[in-house]
């Protein structure tokens, strides 16, 4: 009985901390979009990306992210896009393989939801971004997902005839769901 009411007393005496969540698991992780093509939505994703974080849910403004892209890792459930997303006009991944998002900054927005503010290079292109998002814990995992607007020809991105927006827009809408474990 002593040891139960000294262990007690311990817990109670030592201040709750939370550990950092840093390891990404990518099965249960995505990074898709939302286009629209003539005025239709048109889903896509990438097969592959990597991520660090360091995200601790008592202190998420502390928190740092960078997500890393393979851009010929498109999946728009057609082999013929893919291709042509790709290519020269699009992605041109043979000049620019990947696409990275660096945080610098995190914004409580209250209500368990956040904005990050940070940096996306695409096709050599760096330009400031913000991204709302939420943190959920559970069974051992913690989930930050969100999503936010991105402007596909202030990256260069669909040049030539593909620069018509009332062909393809130029909003994308890019969705992520990251799940971290300690």
């Amino acid at each position: 009985m002593k040891n139960w009411i000294a262990l007690l007393l311990l817990c109670i005496a030592l201040p709750a901390s939370a550990a950092d969540f840093t390891v990404l698991r990518p099965q249960q992780s995505s990074v898709a979009f939302v286009s629209k093509q003539m005025g239709v939505p048109v889903e896509g994703s990438f097969r592959k990306f990597s991520a660090t974080f360091k995200v601790d849910p008592a202190k998420p403004e502390q928190g740092r992210a960078r997500i890393d892209i393979d851009l010929a890792s498109i999946d728009t459930g057609n082999d013929e896009a893919n291709q042509e997303a790709a290519g020269k006009a699009w992605f041109d991944t043979k000049s620019h393989p990947s696409a990275s998002f660096i945080s610098s900054q995190v914004k409580a927005l209250g209500k368990g939801r956040f904005e990050v503010i940070g940096d996306m290079t695409i096709k050599g292109k760096t330009l400031k971004v913000r991204a709302p998002f939420a943190l959920e814990q559970k069974a051992g995992a913690l989930i930050v997902a969100g999503s936010f607007p991105l402007k596909r020809l202030d990256y260069g991105i669909g040049s030539g005839i593909w620069s018509d927006t009332s062909t393809v827009a130029d909003e994308v809408l890019l969705n992520f769901r990251f799940t971290l474990t300690q």
